[in-house]
């Protein structure tokens, strides 16, 4: 255990792609990240994740810009640092699942294009949907990481988290993330449960958290003195609030300990001081909310994800229903338990969170719902941890038979038939997969690519096409 113990802590910086998620909407361009990769490269992170999650689809939908591209500019950049995407299991960077030979071609191309570590999760925490992603990853000889959502909840005891780590590690995963995506893992569970991920597997163990409900810096400190071997933190113009703890700070905390990271903190200050007047400019024109800066304790009490509480707030505003938010913060937990108790994260934080708003709003439970529940309820994302309650079940699919194999068992190929659909557009073999996520939003970009090389105003190029809200 003490030789365990004695090693230097690894960071991995999150401010190119979850700091900027997770407080400004994924509004961070290129062009703002750039001109800092030389002095980050010289930092000596373990990693820094720059692409994936939500990154992709705001890309281009709201900058107008091609994350492929972005990936090649960065990867150019970052000559000494490994570079980290995050990456949906079956639902790739979107929100269905997709056929295998898309999942595999989409890992193929990240791999060529410049990522070296592929962070995959699943929102059931169903293995099965993990699955062709790790075996991709391994093929193209990235560093396959399968990140495990963590939840509270009965089903969710120390002894499920062994033995799905257990089973990860038979999968062929390097490593585990603990994906504490609302602020859940509090100090001494994080002792408990970075022990027993020790005990269970010899992988490497990664911890990512977020600041919503105050506790993160601690949780890292005793995930630390467990014995975890990555923390991810955040540069300290994006960190805290619903983003992650500040990279300054945790390297300040191990100096001069057996965990010290050896970064030179005058670096991180030239660092923290360029993206500093992004943040400024962000307050300035709102985009950066001052309420996602704070601590949410409701997180803790209603295990709400941060982002997952401003999506009710907005939802219930358009329904002029704000008086119903906490009857809402109530009924998200019942209906979470009538869905199997999953985790709360993309989508299924959305698909428990809508519901429970119709509930709330209907005035009876599940008189409505949603085409997004009744998909969960009949297996069309896969396996959650406990039953559905029969009597949900029964309502949204009636005597429909659920799903019971891997959702994307019953998928065929779909690669050639997406290639032959947007063919007008292809310019490079990225675009069938940006197409293939994203048809309509790909469509918009391809149209407004095609119009600015032929100088063309994208408006009169395509009145149809609509602008996009920022």
């Amino acid at each position: 255990m003490a030789d365990q113990i004695k090693k230097p802590i690894k960071i991995t910086e999150t401010v190119l792609r979850d700091a900027h998620q997770s407080l400004i909407a994924t509004r961070m361009t290129t062009e703002e990240m750039l001109p800092i990769i030389d002095k980050m490269d010289k930092v000596g992170y373990h990693s820094v994740e720059c692409w994936g999650g939500a990154t992709f689809d705001a890309s281009l939908r709201f900058l107008k810009e091609d994350p492929w591209e972005r990936l090649r500019k960065l990867r150019e950049g970052f000559k000494n640092t490994k570079l980290q995407m995050l990456f949906r299991g079956q639902n790739i960077l979107g929100y269905r699942h997709y056929a295998d030979d898309v999942v595999e071609y989409f890992v193929q191309k990240s791999v060529a294009n410049g990522i070296d570590i592929i962070r995959i999760f699943d929102c059931l925490n169903d293995i099965r949907n993990l699955q062709t992603a790790v075996k991709a990853a391994n093929k193209e000889g990235a560093h396959a990481q399968v990140a495990l959502s963590y939840t509270l909840g009965d089903a969710y005891t120390l002894d499920y988290w062994r033995d799905i780590a257990k089973k990860i590690e038979e999968m062929g995963a390097d490593s585990i993330c603990i994906k504490d995506m609302a602020g859940l893992l509090v100090p001494y569970e994080a002792t408990r449960l970075i022990t027993t991920l020790k005990e269970a597997t010899s992988l490497p163990i990664q911890l990512h958290t977020h600041y919503t409900s105050g506790v993160a810096s601690m949780t890292y400190m005793k995930a630390v003195e467990a014995g975890v071997d990555v923390i991810d933190t955040a540069m300290s113009p994006f960190a805290l609030g619903t983003s992650q703890p500040a990279t300054e700070v945790m390297v300040e905390t191990f100096k001069g300990t057996p965990y010290d990271t050896g970064f030179d903190q005058n670096l991180l200050a030239e660092i923290a001081d360029y993206f500093r007047p992004i943040e400024e400019d962000a307050l300035g024109t709102g985009l950066l909310n001052p309420k996602v800066m704070g601590v949410n304790i409701k997180t803790l009490l209603y295990q709400v994800p941060g982002g997952m509480l401003s999506n009710l707030v907005s939802q219930l505003k358009e329904q002029h229903a704000e008086d119903k938010y906490y009857e809402v913060l109530k009924e998200i937990p019942r209906v979470r338990k009538d869905f199997g108790e999953p985790p709360l994260v993309t989508p299924s934080s959305q698909i428990v969170g809508t519901q429970a708003v119709l509930n709330v709003i209907a005035g009876e439970r599940y008189k409505m719902i949603t085409k997004e529940s009744k998909a969960l309820l009949s297996g069309e994302y896969g396996q959650t941890v406990k039953p559905f309650n029969p009597e949900v079940q029964k309502k949204a699919i009636g005597d429909k038979q659920p799903i019971t194999c891997r959702p994307a068992d019953l998928l065929e190929p779909e690669l050639d038939k997406i290639e032959k659909e947007m063919a007008q557009w292809k310019e490079q073999d990225e675009d069938v997969l940006t197409y293939a996520l994203f048809p309509q939003v790909a469509t918009d970009f391809f149209k407004y690519r095609a119009a600015q090389k032929t100088k063309v105003d994208p408006k009169a190029a395509d009145e149809k096409s609509g602008a996009y809200p920022v």
